[in-house]
């Protein structure tokens, strides 16, 4: 009888550890989950006029290693490689650049600037004409809102994400970080965020706290929050233009190598039908590399019909072999982690005062702009000034400028001006 209630505790014992495990195994409890900060390198030389530049790591290992496009597309390049340590730097590191007068400025509330994908903090807000292209206009400005702040009194800072095109729940605990250190070094309670693009989807995910299981909520740590051509209700661009994005992503098959997703895992050329999943939005086995696409997606087809004129528009948005690509379709993708319905469901808290500044100019240089209704050239103005999920939006104003120039137009700096000093 005594050895039979032995084996009872010990078996009771083991239950209790496969549950504990279980658990580990579902919410992450078994990693570190502290999200210390821990500064890695300070730069004090750096271009476009930046103070200095510093390399954070979160000290939480529940940030994975995130996949990089296999042909070093998504690599980081320009002074952000060396800052990153000329290496794909890990999802738990990021930049946080300094513009002069951080520590000198009279403006009380310290400004945080956040990029959008396959960008960075220097071209998107210091210098857009880093590239010589890709502006948003053939001749490119040299400097960017962060010089105007400057000059107006700001102290003003950056963040550079270490994925370009990253996982938006990983961004927005970056960002979390990133406020930390402001307010740390200014003395601060509270930061202003101007958030362009997939970084504005991003920041509305830290501002309402929606986060990983083993995540940090939202530290009340937001004043103003400038929202510039946000997919504030989602985004089905790379669905819905058939087969025509393809020209840009495959350089074997007459394309031009950029860093975005396709909407399909195999195309036909050279003759021939090649599989390509590792630069398509989707998961595979292959790896996942464009996280934060899949988590802006949303289907927009019966607000506004997809362009029957174009190669493949059927297959590609519904899933199946078109006549020259084949892909699983928008709703497989949504399926893999779109983020838009919880979004809309958790709002931006009451006490951040938000403000939306989109753009109605469909005419970015170069690319296959968004023409089926109303847009930048690539959110549709519906969802950069859709207000579902704010719970204090301010003011929402609407610029004659597409996408890239949407930043730094002259009339989005009056703009953005008149709102900081409200």
């Amino acid at each position: 009888m005594r050895n039979v209630n032995k084996s009872l505790i010990v078996i009771f014992c083991l239950l209790i550890i496969m549950s504990q495990n279980l658990n580990k195994l579902i919410y992450g409890q078994d990693k570190k989950t502290t999200n210390t900060i821990m500064l890695e390198s300070t730069f004090s030389t750096v271009a476009y006029g930046w103070a200095k530049v510093e390399r954070y790591k979160i000290d939480n290992e529940n940030f994975p290693l995130e996949d990089y496009p296999l042909d070093g597309r998504g690599d980081q390049d320009g002074q952000r490689l060396q800052l990153f340590g000329n290496k794909q730097p890990h999802s738990s590191q990021f930049l946080l650049y300094y513009a002069n007068g951080w520590d000198k400025n009279d403006k009380s509330t310290p400004i945080l600037l956040v990029h959008g994908a396959n960008d960075n903090a220097d071209r998107a807000w210091a210098n857009p004409g880093e590239y010589g292209f890709g502006c948003g206009t053939p001749i490119c400005a040299k400097t960017g809102l962060m010089q105007i702040l400057t000059s107006e009194g700001y102290k003003v800072f950056a963040i550079n994400f270490p994925h370009k095109h990253g996982d938006n729940l990983l961004w927005a605990q970056q960002i979390g970080a990133a406020i930390s250190k402001v307010k740390s070094v200014t003395g601060a309670s509270q930061v202003n965020v101007i958030a362009w693009s997939k970084g504005a989807f991003a920041t509305r995910l830290y501002a309402s706290s929606i986060k990983p299981k083993w995540g940090k909520p939202y530290d009340n740590d937001i004043n103003k929050l400038i929202l510039i051509g946000c997919p504030n209700l989602g985004i089905d661009y790379a669905f819905r233009h058939g087969a025509t994005f393809n020209t840009l992503i495959f350089p074997g098959c007459g394309g031009f190598k950029v860093n975005g997703p396709s909407a399909h895992t195999s195309i036909f050329c050279q003759e021939k039908w090649q599989q390509f999943p590792e630069l398509s939005i989707y998961t595979t086995k292959t790896g996942n590399f464009f996280p934060g696409q899949k988590q802006m997606l949303k289907k927009w087809d019966e607000k506004f019909p997809l362009p029957q004129n174009e190669t493949d528009w059927k297959t590609t948005y519904y899933g199946g072999k078109g006549t020259v690509s084949e892909g699983l379709g928008i709703d497989a993708a949504i399926e893999q982690g779109s983020l838009v319905s919880q979004v809309l469901s958790q709002e931006i808290p009451k006490s951040i005062s938000t403000y939306l500044l989109a753009g109605n100019k469909a005419d970015i240089p170069f690319f296959h702009n968004e023409h089926t209704g109303t847009s930048d050239g690539l959110v549709f103005l519906d969802s950069a000034t859709n207000k579902a999920g704010i719970a204090n939006l301010v003011g929402t104003t609407t610029v004659e400028a597409n996408h890239l120039l949407l930043p730094w137009h002259a009339k989005s700096v009056v703009q953005i001006s008149e709102w900081l000093k409200k």
